[in-house]
């Protein structure tokens, strides 16, 4: 009786400093995070001066920092620069995210399908790698002919961009899976689906997570050109709008703000991901 007790004892101890445990990991994954995106926005103030100073580019082209601060903030215009920008942004955070849905749920259902089957892979990779070496700017039209200049434009281009690079890295995540984890399932009386269910997709979370980062900034690419080539919306096509009017400090605030969701957007995703991944005992390390 008292070994028994003793064994509780220690386990509800271990328990209880498990928890403090497991709170400053996540308190320190999210300091990570935030410190990396300080860090990445750093990198790229510097560039962007460093690049204006280094090719010598006219005031009259090439914006830096103040000029894009002055522009939102203290220009007798600025509350309605503020209010279009807003508005456009939110038109490309919305057609950035029907890509990114579209293209990771085709990447994920031709993975498992591919995983599947050998007959899926060999029809469907083919297509996959000419889709994707074909510009798209050159199956605009195509696209825009086919499907007119709504949602479902958007959804296919933003998908074609996120879906080749999703799916090859959570079809390498499926397959990870060793044969003698295979065969132990398959002992036991498990199916092929099991093995997939069971351990496949479980251990393909980081290769998902992967997907999903290199996946935001790719939204962000398709939505920009479906804007641009096919729905005369978002900030797409107020770039091509501004620049073809010789607005180049709105040209480089619209860059900078779509630039700072796609960041922000991309250390989220890495944030999520850290959380998950530490709940699972599959956390990185920093």
């Amino acid at each position: 009786m008292t070994a028994a007790v003793q064994t509780q004892s220690s386990v509800a101890a271990g328990v209880t400093s498990s928890r403090p445990s497991r709170a400053s990991s996540l308190t320190r994954t999210a300091l990570t995070t935030l410190g990396n995106t300080a860090i990445m926005l750093t990198v790229i103030l510097l560039l962007w001066l460093g690049l204006l100073s280094a090719f010598d580019v006219s005031d009259f082209v090439g914006k830096g920092p103040l000029d894009v601060y002055e522009h939102l903030f203290t220009e007798e215009e600025s509350a309605a620069t503020r209010t279009e920008i807003w508005g456009l942004t939110m038109a490309t955070l919305r057609d950035a995210a029907i890509g990114f849905v579209a293209g990771m749920i085709a990447a994920a259902v031709i993975a498992v399908g591919i995983v599947m089957s050998r007959v899926v892979e060999s029809a469907v990779m083919p297509m996959a790698m000419i889709v994707r070496s074909v510009p798209l700017i050159a199956l605009a039209p195509l696209i825009i002919l086919a499907l007119g200049r709504g949602t479902a434009v958007v959804a296919a281009m933003g998908g074609i961009v996120v879906l080749f690079p999703a799916l090859v890295t959570i079809v390498f995540g499926l397959r990870s899976v060793t044969p003698q984890i295979r065969d132990v399932v398959h002992v036991y009386g498990g199916s092929t689906w099991d093995v997939l269910r069971k351990v496949a997709v479980p251990s393909a979370l980081p290769a998902f997570f992967s997907a999903v980062r290199i996946s935001v900034p790719g939204a962000f690419t398709g939505a920009l050109l479906a804007e641009w080539l096919a729905t005369g919306e978002g900030i797409g096509y107020a770039v091509v709008s501004a620049v073809s009017r010789s607005q180049n400090t709105q040209v480089w605030t619209l860059v900078v703000v779509i630039t700072l969701v796609s960041v922000l957007l991309y250390m989220v995703a890495q944030l999520v991901e850290n959380l998950v991944l530490a709940h699972y005992d599959m956390a990185k390390d920093f």
